[in-house]
């Protein structure tokens, strides 16, 4: 049978034909490039702000689309370079620097975002700390956004202090802190809570104290090859046994995890804590004690580690933690824009609100509204070299041999010498 369409109906389908075609044609015109974005983050409080940000930038450009991925931690670190490898590669994910981040340049699946950075003479690696961009760049070439930072410091209780008549704002070299310590334990009190059953907890002491006798072209030069024997590193690895010495640490520290640790700073069981810079929040606080509440606010004060006489490490020589998006290779080319979107001043200043973080971009501090972390914030915007955790710089193997030394150092277990030996023969097997 021959279908006649008559000339009314005709016309009715070539209209109709044709809106089909315009909306076709239109979504071809936005057709969407899919940004995939994949994320560690549990916390439902700081996915909605990401979630908020990612819908404002598509309001904008309608022709993105921004998908979340999620997976666990653990899950994130085993299935991620296979990942990497596939066609199911993600556009862009969490990092947390050093030397994982290393390897992960080393197989081509990432681009270094240089280019974007330094676009429009420098303008969004300008607007960024400039020891976050260094920390998370490698040969010159910057691998990864920073938008998250955090500076291990010392808290103390401003009572204990008061009780021994130590003032905290007299402490500005490693000898004044030794001298504190030894006034503390003098007037019967534990001067610092210590965490040697995970072993990083004590870490934190070895990095800072190589950090201020190498200062960051000599720890630099270290990483690079020179490697961990030289001068620097012995003093620092002796001032580490000096503190031991002392027995500075709570009975049992050596078995003592993170969490029983921060109890004993809580419980004002001991005077000092080596620690993150959330370590004094009323959350942290009421967290960690056993009563449930921890110390007032107003009874904890804070300063940074102190420097060494006659060496080059910079009291405003920060270390902590340092996290940042890596782009793929195979990323749609917006992700950059995005990125730079994600971060900008106004968007960090609300994540710094909103999620009590410290944010990479200047300016966004004084979202910071605990005070505790807005000292921290202001240290960091301060900084002139940020190291990262010596766990995740130097990479998984040299940094366990790292933290588990620290503990056979201050524990007087091994000598400096034969601590460090181990250190470098770890690397050695890196390089």
């Amino acid at each position: 049978m021959t279908l006649h369409i008559g000339r009314a109906t005709r016309r009715t389908f070539v209209l109709a034909f044709s809106a089909i075609a315009l909306t076709a044609g239109a979504s071809a015109a936005y057709a969407q490039s899919t940004i995939k974005w994949m994320h560690l983050q549990t916390d439902p409080a700081r996915l909605q702000v990401w979630q908020d940000i990612a819908a404002a930038y598509e309001a904008d450009h309608p022709d993105v689309k921004i998908e979340f991925q999620f997976l666990e931690n653990e899950a994130f670190k085993a299935k991620l370079p296979t990942l990497l490898q596939s066609a199911d590669a993600p556009s862009m994910f969490y990092t947390w620097g050093g030397g994982v981040l290393k390897a992960q340049a080393d197989t081509g699946k990432i681009r270094d975002i240089t280019a974007a950075m330094d676009a429009d003479g420098g303008a969004w690696r300008a607007s960024i700390s400039p020891a976050a961009v260094d920390g998370l760049s490698i040969d010159g070439k910057v691998w990864a956004a920073p938008f998250q930072q955090g500076v291990v410091s010392f808290f103390y209780n401003k009572a204990l202090f008061e009780q021994a008549g130590v003032d905290a704002t007299t402490i500005a070299t490693w000898d004044d802190f030794l001298a504190a310590v030894q006034k503390l334990k003098d007037a019967g009190i534990t001067p610092i809570a210590g965490g040697g059953g995970e072993k990083w907890p004590l870490h934190f002491y070895w990095s800072y104290l190589a950090m201020r006798e190498a200062g960051q072209a000599g720890f630099e030069a270290a990483k690079a090859g020179e490697g961990f024997q030289g001068e620097a590193f012995v003093k620092a690895s002796q001032h580490l046994a000096d503190l031991g010495k002392i027995e500075p640490f709570q009975d049992g520290y050596l078995g003592a995890t993170w969490p029983d640790t921060q109890a004993v700073f809580a419980d004002g069981r001991a005077a000092i804590l080596l620690g993150f810079e959330n370590t004094a929040t009323p959350q942290t606080q009421a967290q960690a004690a056993t009563d449930g509440k921890g110390l007032a606010a107003d009874n904890v004060g804070r300063f940074a580690f102190p420097v060494i006489t006659g060496a080059p490490g910079l009291i405003t020589d920060d270390f902590g933690g340092l996290n940042g998006w890596v782009v793929t290779t195979d990323a749609p080319p917006e992700t950059e824009d995005f990125l730079k979107f994600l971060i900008n001043v106004d968007n960090e200043r609300t994540m710094a609100e909103r999620n009590d973080m410290l944010p990479t971009t200047l300016g966004a501090e004084d979202g910071v509204k605990d005070p505790s972390l807005a000292e921290s914030a202001a240290q960091m915007a301060a900084a002139t070299w940020h190291q990262n955790y010596l766990d995740q710089d130097l990479g998984p193997n040299v940094g366990r041999v790292v933290n588990d030394m620290s503990v056979e150092i201050v524990s007087g277990q091994l000598s400096p010498e034969d601590a460090l030996q181990q250190i470098q023969d770890a690397f050695s097997l890196e390089m």
